[in-house]
């Protein structure tokens, strides 16, 4: 992909250039942070340093040297979950796979030297605790040096491991009753303390909070509660009183029980050791719909908050709100970078971040003052940021409770960033995120309305065609002006996390199995290594013996909800794919061995019999009992867990029974489900047999819309007539008849199905007739046909709104 620098006027592209320029005379464009270029050896934590910004100083590896950078040595993992970040110390590398299998790695030769399986998936009691996998782990030597790994376990263990030997230290449990929760996000140690958090606010209302546990022992030094509740410590009487007022009708039903919550903290961590501050990164309420979770309205503080609080006592500071009284899944959870810049002329110790809502916030540090914010992707709910203020200022309807019909929104539920880490480079002064350009269709949920999660209170479909949407970037933002330095289109939809060097360099995965280094100053590509999987975890950088290595685990994940696979579905992102730890350096002379990769072919299944009624119903148990959550929308696998039409196992009932309601794949990861009915499960097996009759065609489709790039021979008389055409759903093959009428270029016409009659028109261009009409299912939706005809055949496909784009075959009747 090529970089595209932004043009503007000559004022705003001289401020832009002025940090590179700097950059070229080897002084730094921003002032550098001595917390920031410490250790420069090793890559000890998430983000490298307690401030995040997953950058080192190290610049063996450079602009001049890249092209020279080859495969040092690389170690095979087995199949699941591997989009996580590395870490490396005392000349290891210790990594996380699946659920809390971790190993450690001789840093200059790849040998494993010890693992620890932390046992979850033999604990693990429901199926939110075997979902997704650990994203990080945390290392750190401790006040008396003896170096120490720490992982928080899917299902709440807390676990200290010797970093020389991976025996167990001390092990601790972290949930205090049974609310749904998961916890993937990977532990911090800042000042002591082992800072734990946990997920689980898109399902359940139990209040969320932070944990900071000693490093030596594992005892509990505070816990920091971000929804208000009952349980109110000393400690955290100042914040209960902040978050109360902001929640008017309170946060209980009539009966005791709870009904609002949420606020989660369960990625995003960072800490100034000279302002004893911790930083947390707080997520989403439950319900999403406001109207339900707090009737009576408010900011429902700390949802969606960047919230501060001292390292020692975990006493509340001050918080900074991204979304008040948020009802879009709206979260606080991705990095925060600290650094220092150079503003109106004058140095802030600054907080930055770009959370899910499509903004980038520039905050101090000390005080939580907003500082400034601006756009780095699509954004339908607010117009700007106050700048007086700090508050959103939002567009008018985009409070969708007790309103009729869905609304637009982006970025959706995904984000325009995700949990996908950015970097910070301050000899370049720019922040480089991941950003997705995707928007969703949020409603009032209502009786029986679509929810994907019980209790959620809105009607949402987040994986929708939309123009302009299905698309991630690489995007160099300059963090002082607030303004867009480069930008690259990636492949896919599912962005890779970011690491930047003092080499100059920035390195990210791609969804096409790419592994890249860009030029820091410009986007451009410098260097790429191809490998047989996608690339979703960041990358890191170390020394060993004066020798500098990059380090990368590759393998497909961290999708939620299923969201962000059909936009990849044109990759391979098959689960089976090699999944492996790469480690690179300037004279490296290890190779992979070949891959013969086998392409999936779906089950023979010749008693299958279409019912379309049928299908529908399994489509909408798939979603609503949460498959879509590890296999994807539409049962497009995305990489996270197998794509279930290629599975031979949906062909025997007793079989998928076994695996689904039984646990007979536990221990691979797979999750029992015995809540499902009998008959549920059969009706959701027969939506997946359906599924894998329409893989074939849907896949055909894909190639043939590769290959319509050279413009078609078809001439427009070619499309008049009646046309027989089938269209592969996702729910199984729609017959209708097409009846085109073409005067010069123009066509008009009608499609007519079992559903109605939709009255088209459009052009024929370069051989292919575009065309669209209104229909309402149950909302006004467009439906856009996108077809060409060679030899007396018609292929192309079909659009429906925001329900997604099918591949059509026609023929003569």
């Amino acid at each position: 992909m090529t970089a595209r620098p932004v043009t503007a006027a000559l004022g705003l592209a001289l401020a832009m250039l002025a940090p590179l320029a700097l950059t070229a005379c080897n002084k730094a464009a921003q002032p550098i942070e001595q917390g920031m270029v410490a250790d420069p050896d090793e890559w000890p934590s998430w983000g490298r340093t307690p401030g995040e910004t997953h950058y080192s100083p190290l610049d063996e590896i450079n602009t001049d040297t890249v092209g020279s950078l080859k495969l040092a040595w690389h170690y095979d993992l087995e199949p699941g979950y591997t989009a996580s970040t590395p870490l490396m110390a005392e000349g290891k590398v210790f990594l996380t796979s699946g659920h809390s299998h971790i190993r450690a790695l001789d840093a200059v030769t790849g040998r494993q030297l010890w693992e620890y399986d932390a046992g979850t998936r033999d604990r693990a009691t429901s199926a939110l605790q075997m979902s997704w996998g650990n994203k990080g782990i945390a290392y750190d030597a401790g006040p008396d040096h003896q170096g120490r790994v720490f992982l928080v376990t899917t299902d709440g263990y807390v676990i200290a491991l010797d970093a020389g030997t991976g025996k167990e230290v001390w092990k601790t449990y972290d949930y205090p009753d049974q609310a749904p929760r998961n916890s993937n996000g990977a532990p911090r140690v800042f000042g002591g303390k082992v800072i734990v958090g946990f997920g689980g606010a898109d399902i359940s209302p139990a209040r969320g909070f932070v944990t900071a546990y000693d490093e030596k022992t594992g005892k509990r030094v505070w816990r920091f509660f971000t929804t208000p509740g009952e349980e109110v410590s000393p400690v955290n009487q100042k914040a209960e009183a902040v978050m109360r007022k902001t929640w008017p009708s309170g946060w209980t039903n009539p009966d005791g029980s709870r009904r609002g919550g949420g606020g989660t903290a369960w990625n995003a961590f960072s800490y100034d050791p000279e302002l004893n501050m911790i930083y947390l990164g707080v997520g989403n309420g439950f319900p999403y719909n406001q109207n339900l979770r707090s009737p009576g309205g408010g900011d429902n503080l700390f949802l969606a908050s960047i919230v501060a609080v001292d390292a020692d006592t975990g006493a509340y500071k001050w918080h900074y709100q991204v979304c008040p009284g948020e009802q879009w899944d709206c979260t606080a959870t991705t990095d925060m970078s600290l650094a220092t810049l150079k503003i109106d002329g004058k140095d802030r110790k600054v907080l930055m971040q770009a959370p899910k809502n499509g903004f980038f916030y520039v905050i101090d540090r000390a005080t939580g003052a907003f500082i400034s914010a601006e756009k780095i992707a699509r954004v339908s709910w607010a117009d700007h940021i106050d700048k007086k203020t700090g508050r959103p200022v939002e567009n008018p309807g985009i409070r969708y409770a007790g309103k009729p019909g869905m609304f637009e929104l982006w970025p959706g539920p995904t984000g325009a960033h995700s949990w996908m880490p950015q970097a910070y480079s301050p000899q370049t002064g720019l922040v480089y995120i991941p950003v997705l350009e995707m928007g969703a269709l949020i409603g009032d949920g209502g009786a029986g309305g679509g929810e994907i999660s019980k209790g959620m209170g809105v009607t949402l479909i987040p994986e929708v065609e939309l123009p302009g949407g299905h698309k991630s970037f690489l995007r160099a933002w300059n963090p002082a002006t607030q303004t867009l330095a480069w930008e690259v289109e990636l492949p896919g939809t599912w962005p890779g996390g970011v690491m930047a060097s003092g080499g100059g360099l920035v390195f990210e995965g791609q969804m096409d199995g790419k592994f890249v280094a860009r030029h820091a100053g410009t986007g451009k590509e410098l260097w790429s290594f191809r490998t047989e999987s996608p690339i979703v975890g960041a990358p890191i950088t170390y020394r060993m013996n004066g020798k500098q290595y990059v380090t990368v685990i590759t393998g497909a994940g961290g999708q939620g909800a299923g969201m962000q696979s059909l936009g990849n579905a044109a990759f391979r992102t098959d689960y089976r794919l090699p999944r492996r730890v790469l480690t690179f350096a300037l004279d490296g002379k290890d190779s992979i061995p070949p891959f013969a990769y086998e392409e999936p072919t779906p089950p023979q299944d010749p008693a299958f019999k279409p019912d379309l009624a049928r299908a529908q119903a399994g489509a909408m148990l798939f979603g609503s009992r949460a498959c879509i959550v590890c296999h994807g929308w539409n049962a497009v696998g995305g990489g996270a867990a197998p794509d279930l039409r290629y599975s031979p196992i949906i062909t025997d009932a007793a079989t998928f029974r076994q695996v689904v309601k039984q646990g007979g794949l536990k221990m691979n990861g797979m999750p029992p489900f015995p809540e499902i009915s009998d008959s549920d499960l059969e009706t959701i097996r027969f939506y997946l047999r359906a599924r894998a009759k329409a893989a074939p065609a849907e896949k055909q489709a894909l190639l043939d819309k590769a290959k319509a790039a050279a413009a078609s021979t078809a001439r427009p008389q070619d499309f008049t007539g009646k046309w027989a055409i089938v269209i592969q759903t996702p729910v199984g093959p729609q017959k209708a008849v097409m009846d085109l009428a073409v005067n010069g270029n123009v066509v008009t016409g009608k499609v007519s199905a079992e559903q109605g009659t939709v009255a088209v028109a459009g052009a024929v261009k370069d051989g292919r007739a575009k065309f669209q009409g209104k229909a309402s299912m149950p909302m006004p939706i467009t439906v856009s046909y996108d077809v060409t005809v060679k030899a007396g055949r018609m292929t192309g496909e079909n659009a429906n709104g925001p329900f997604g784009t099918f591949p059509l075959t026609g023929a003569r009747p």
